[in-house]
């Protein structure tokens, strides 16, 4: 019954959106007591001039190792969550930071700071929205923005990567979860003990939270939290194109008629860029795109690896106008690879709590990605694939609950 309940209310969010330009997107704001390292929430001054401090990623040298880099064994200078030296190795010598991101409502787009991004997983929320959580570690960036709240998904982040989470609220039983867990003291909300790392950003009146990432080792210093490197073991990095692959030269994901895009890859920069829905489309045949930038830097934002996983999703809450979704990563599952303008299917593994995602291939030895930045497409395990007679490939959110 709920299963049936779901589709109707669906249908009608849909129609609605359809109607109206724009994505249903709920919100609960929960007041709640804040994490036990943090003061009860006070107002920020906005901070007036702000300045990027993000480049893209390079292209990998010439002379890159042909073993690569990893899964294991990374030198002191090279980013093991995108196999790229660093001009200053001490920089990774601190967690990574997650920061959600916030993908709708659209007229917020372009976001700020995605481009400086080591990995950056894009979920399925609820009533067809997704957003992103951003992982950082590589490079520091002084915008990230607009900042959104947590899901049950971003447990698995933190766990995996034991990084610092930037978040704003969450469902309330979402928020219980968080604070209550043995990271909780690295959870990072607006308060007044997290001025300069969190503050707001008032550009025609929007209002929008804003991390400075360039404050977390500041922060983590002043609360006594450890922020020693971390063991991030289990990525596989070389610049040659692996043996075997499709053509894909372009790749489309659709998780609902008001989230879906498309990455194209650029030969000359041999990675795919990214395009965005501009509005709600009801069929495939309907979807219109536009090319998403990194509003700190006006530049595109690309991947180096696009990869896409299948999950299971567990809808936890019985009211069949919510959607509330735990989806564990643990495991094994079908992924598939771009890179290089190749597609691969592969196997994604993350065998613990404290595993980072990897991946594998038939034979169980690691796959190798392509140096750089990876963007990460998180389905649902009734998903499809199928390659159209353009050459291109779609893959299809499809709930499995």
């Amino acid at each position: 019954m709920k299963i049936f309940q779901k589709v109707v209310i669906l249908f009608l969010v849909g129609i609605l959106a359809a109607c109206t330009g724009a994505a249903a997107t709920p919100e609960l704001i929960v007041e709640t007591p804040a994490p036990p390292t943090a003061t009860a929430l006070q107002p920020v001054t906005p901070t007036p001039t702000i300045e990027v401090t993000a480049t893209p990623s390079p292209t990998p040298a010439l002379d890159y190792p042909v073993e690569g880099y990893g899964p294991s064994d990374f030198p002191a200078d090279v980013n093991p969550l995108t196999g790229l030296e660093v001009d200053d190795a001490t920089i990774l010598e601190r967690r990574p930071v997650i920061v959600k991101v916030q993908n709708l409502p659209r007229a917020d787009r372009p976001q700020w700071g995605l481009s400086a991004a080591d990995i950056v997983y894009e979920y399925y929320t609820e009533l067809g929205t997704t957003r992103f959580a951003a992982v950082y570690y590589g490079e520091n960036v002084t915008q990230v923005a607009p900042i959104r709240s947590a899901r049950l998904f971003d447990m698995n982040l933190i766990r995996g990567y034991k990084a610092m989470f930037i978040f704003g609220s969450a469902y309330a039983d979402t928020y219980y979860k968080l604070v209550n867990s043995e990271f909780s003291r690295r959870l990072m909300l607006e308060s007044t003990n997290t001025t300069g790392v969190i503050f707001r950003f008032d550009p025609n009146s929007k209002n929008y939270e804003m991390a400075d990432l360039t404050k977390v080792n500041d922060y983590t210093t002043k609360m006594g939290i450890d922020n020693t490197r971390q063991e991030l073991n289990g990525m596989l990095f070389k610049a040659q194109t692996p043996e075997g692959g499709l053509d894909a030269e372009q790749v489309f994901v659709r998780f609902s008629g008001a989230i879906y895009n498309r990455w194209d890859y650029d030969p000359a920069g041999q990675n795919y860029q990214r395009f965005s829905d501009v509005d709600n489309a009801s069929s495939s045949s309907a979807e219109t795109y536009k090319q998403l930038i990194d509003r700190g830097n006006d530049e595109p934002i690309t991947a180096d690896n696009v990869v896409i996983i299948t999950v299971r999703h567990t809808d936890i809450d019985a009211r069949a106008s919510t959607e509330v979704l735990d989806v564990s990563l643990l495991g094994t599952g079908k992924a598939y690879v771009m890179r290089d303008g190749k597609l691969y299917e592969v196997t994604w593994s993350r065998p613990s709590e404290t595993s980072i995602l990897t991946f594998m291939n038939a034979d169980g030895s690691p796959f190798a990605l392509r140096p750089g930045q990876t963007w990460v497409e998180v389905l649902a395990l009734n998903s499809t694939m199928a390659k159209q007679d353009d050459g291109s490939y779609r893959f299809t959110f499809v709930s499995d609950w």
